[in-house]
């Protein structure tokens, strides 16, 4: 199954015989709370699942979003309806940056028939196509949660990718500077990291850009088919939009899939004897 998935493309599948699950995962740093949104319109038959509650476990010493308990994931999945035989798509309000968490926990825990939607809510509505207040009641899902499939790194583990391989790191440049830091303990950015903001994903409509463009865009970064390559971000979730797009790009596979420092900045900042690089450069 494609990572990316048109809104004409799901349209036909929801009115196949085996339609996907559909996850709603619109969030904002800062709020307000997705769920205010998700009842106000979603695609029918879509379950609402949250990102601070849901898809990452309480902040604390493993940074702001850490990943999710085993089990609870597995009760929040099964409770939307995700089922091992059936495959899910994701949206988030339009970039896909918070719909990539959702759609690498899903591949980290073992399900390979997940993709995000292309542009998410806002391109689904401007194609006029349909959206309900209704909340479904879908039938609990079966998925087994079994952790491990999708690799992660710890601090070191990300300090050793920054200096064998490529770190990539997904914030906006101001943040990787060190101009600003408005939600971590420090500025600065993890030494060699090299800066992939995720807005630079889509274009100005939220769309993904091609796999092409994301190629060309990788390889000035640094990354090519050979030599690991990862991605953090602040707290581990539009990283995940990196590693995505690694995927479309066809820099990240099966065989040789990309690295996710899930700790991320909250993490790496958290402790003042890790080292905090600042200004345009790796350093």
């Amino acid at each position: 199954m494609a990572a990316l998935i048109t809104p004409a493309e799901l349209a036909e599948a929801l009115a196949g015989e085996h339609p996907p699950v559909l996850l709603d995962v619109r969030w904002r740093l800062g709020g307000p709370p997705g769920r205010a949104e998700y009842e106000r319109g979603h695609l029918p038959g879509a379950v609402f699942v949250d990102l601070d509650t849901e898809l990452a476990a309480p902040p604390g010493p493993n940074g702001r979003h850490p990943l999710p308990d085993p089990d609870a994931l597995q009760s929040t999945l099964r409770r939307a309806g995700v089922r091992s035989d059936r495959p899910v798509v994701i949206y988030d309000t339009a970039d896909g940056s918070v719909a990539a968490r959702a759609w690498w926990l899903l591949r980290w825990v073992g399900h390979d028939a997940v993709s995000v939607l292309d542009g998410g809510y806002t391109a689904w509505v401007a194609e006029g196509r349909p959206v309900t207040t209704d909340e479904p009641r879908p039938e609990p899902g079966d998925l087994t949660v079994r952790p491990g499939t999708l690799p992660v790194v710890d601090a070191d583990g990300a300090a050793d990718l920054a200096r064998a391989g490529v770190l990539l790191d997904a914030r906006a440049p101001e943040r990787y500077r060190g101009d600003v830091e408005p939600v971590d303990p420090r500025a600065g950015h993890v030494p060699g990291a090299r800066n992939a903001p995720f807005s630079e994903h889509v274009d100005g409509t939220g769309r993904w850009r091609s796999p092409e463009e994301l190629r060309e865009r990788f390889a000035a970064l640094g990354v090519g088919r050979d030599g690991p390559v990862g991605a953090y971000c602040g707290s581990g979730v539009t990283a995940c939009s990196v590693l995505l797009a690694l995927e479309v790009a066809g820099l990240s596979t099966p065989e040789r899939p990309a690295v996710l420092y899930a700790g991320s900045w909250s993490h790496w900042s958290a402790d003042p004897t890790r080292p905090a690089a600042t200004g345009d450069q790796p350093g």
